[in-house]
C-alpha cells in the first residue's frame, strides 16, 4: 500500500523543485492535526474530506460550518481565516503568535486577530478527534461482536471462528503474560483496563498506518490522556505500603533526605515515561518514512535522472519502514499495558499478598 502511494505522489504531485519548497513542512502537516483529510493533491487540487468546524468568540457567538468553507486556507468565512504558512509568510505575521492550521477571527480591514485581541475557542472535529471517534467505534463494535459469540456459547462449547480466533490468542496472552503476571491474584479487576488500553493503541496505529490519515498516537494529547488514566488507577491501587516506602524509605538515615523528594517525583515520572515513549516511538516511525519519499524529490531538486533513480531504493526503504511500523503497532500497545500492569503492582505492593507477582514485575 505505502509502495503504491508513494508511486502515486511520485507521478501526480504537483510539488515542485524549486528552492521554496520546504520539505519539513510537508512532514509536519503529516504529524499535526488538521480541519480536514487530505489524501493527495491533483493537478493542483486537494482530494481531501471536510471536516465540521465549531468556533466560538465573545464578540461573534458560535459559528458552525463545514472546513471546506476556507478553500484550504485560501479564503474567510464568517469573519474567520484558517492561516496556512504561505498567508503567513505573505502577509509577514509573527508566526510566534499566528499558528500554522489554527483559526483566527478577522478585524474590519479582514486581517487575522491574534488571540491576546480576540479569544477564538476552536471546538472542532479535527481529523484526530474523528480518528479517535472512529477507532472508539470500531474497538466497540469488534468486542462486542467477540462477547456475542461467546454470550452464545461460540468458543466456550465450540471452537472459537473467524475474527474471534484471531482476538482470543490476544486476549489470553494479555491475561497470562501481563495481568497474571504482575498482579496475581487481583488480575482481574484490571483486566477491562488492560485489554482496553492494548486495542486502543493497537486501533489507532494501525487506522494511522494508512496514508491520509491521523497519526493519532504520534499526538502528545492522545498519550497524555491515556497516561493520566494509567496515573488515576495508579493512584487508586496504593495503600499504606506504598506511601509508607515513598515518605520513610528503606536506606540509611543521611539518605533519606534525598530519596523522599526522588520517591516523590517518581510518582509522577512514571505516567510521563509512558506518554513519552509511545509518543516517541508512533511519531518517529511516520518521519522516517515520509523523510524517505521527501528524499526523491530533494534528489529530483538537484537533477530529475538522480531523482527518478533514487525513487526505486526510497520507496523500498520506505516500505521496508512501513512494515516495521506494523510491529512497532503491536509492540507499543503491549508495553504500554504491561508497564501499566508493572506500575500498578509497585503500587499495590503487599496489598494481594502475592510476592511472586511483585518479584516478575520488576524482571518486565
Amino acid at each position: 500500500m505505502v509502495a503504491a502511494f508513494s508511486l502515486f505522489s511520485i507521478l501526480f504531485s504537483n510539488v515542485s523543485y524549486a528552492g521554496d519548497w520546504n520539505p519539513s513542512s510537508q512532514i509536519l502537516e503529516h504529524i499535526s492535526d488538521a480541519h480536514e483529510f487530505h489524501f493527495f493533491t491533483l493537478n493542483k487540487k486537494p482530494v481531501t474530506i471536510p471536516l465540521p468546524v465549531m468556533v466560538y468568540s465573545k464578540d461573534k457567538g458560535w459559528s458552525v460550518f463545514m472546513s471546506s468553507r476556507f478553500e484550504h486556507g485560501e479564503q474567510t468565512y464568517d469573519g474567520y481565516r484558517l492561516l496556512e504558512e504561505d498567508y503567513i509568510k505573505e502577509n509577514k505575521l509573527d508566526p510566534a503568535i499566528f499558528k500554522n492550521g489554527k483559526i483566527y477571527a478577522l478585524d474590519a480591514d479582514g486581517k487575522p486577530e491574534s488571540y491576546a485581541s480576540v479569544k477564538v475557542y476552536d471546538l472542532s472535529l479535527t481529523r484526530n478527534a474523528v480518528q479517535v471517534l472512529i477507532s472508539v467505534l470500531l474497538l466497540i463494535w469488534i468486542m462486542s461482536n467477540v462477547a456475542g459469540k461467546y454470550a452464545k456459547g461460540q468458543g466456550v462449547k465450540t471452537a472459537p471462528t473467524g475474527f474471534q480466533n484471531a482476538v482470543e490468542p490476544v486476549i489470553t496472552f494479555i491475561r497470562d503474560d501481563v495481568a497474571k503476571t504482575n498482579l496475581g491474584d487481583n488480575y482481574e479487576k484490571y483486566m477491562p483496563l488492560l485489554l482496553s488500553i492494548f486495542f486502543f493503541i493497537l486501533i489507532n496505529s494501525l487506522i494511522a498506518l494508512i496514508p491520509g490519515t491521523a497519526n493519532v498516537p504520534g499526538n502528545i494529547a492522545f498519550t497524555g490522556m491515556l497516561g493520566i488514566v494509567a496515573f488515576i488507577v495508579i493512584m487508586f491501587s496504593t495503600n499504606r505500603h506504598y506511601w509508607g516506602h515513598i515518605a520513610n524509605p528503606p536506606v540509611p538515615l543521611g539518605v533519606k533526605p534525598i530519596m523522599i523528594p526522588v520517591e516523590i517525583l517518581g510518582i509522577f515520572t512514571k505516567p510521563f515515561a509512558l506518554i513519552i515513549r509511545l509518543f516517541a516511538n508512533m511519531i518517529s516511525g511516520h518521519v522516517i518514512i515520509l523523510s524517505f519519499i521527501i528524499l526523491i524529490f530533494i534528489f529530483g531538486a538537484m537533477n530529475t535522472a538522480l531523482g527518478w533513480g533514487t525513487s526505486p531504493f526510497f520507496i523500498a526503504l520506505a516500505v521496508f519502514i512501513y512494515l516495521i511500523e506494523i510491529l512497532v503497532a503491536f509492540i507499543q500497545a503491549y508495553i504500554f499495558a504491561a508497564l501499566t500492569a508493572v506500575f500498578i503492582a509497585l503500587a499495590s505492593e503487599g496489598g494481594h499478598g502475592h510476592a511472586e507477582g511483585h518479584e516478575d514485575a520488576l524482571v518486565v
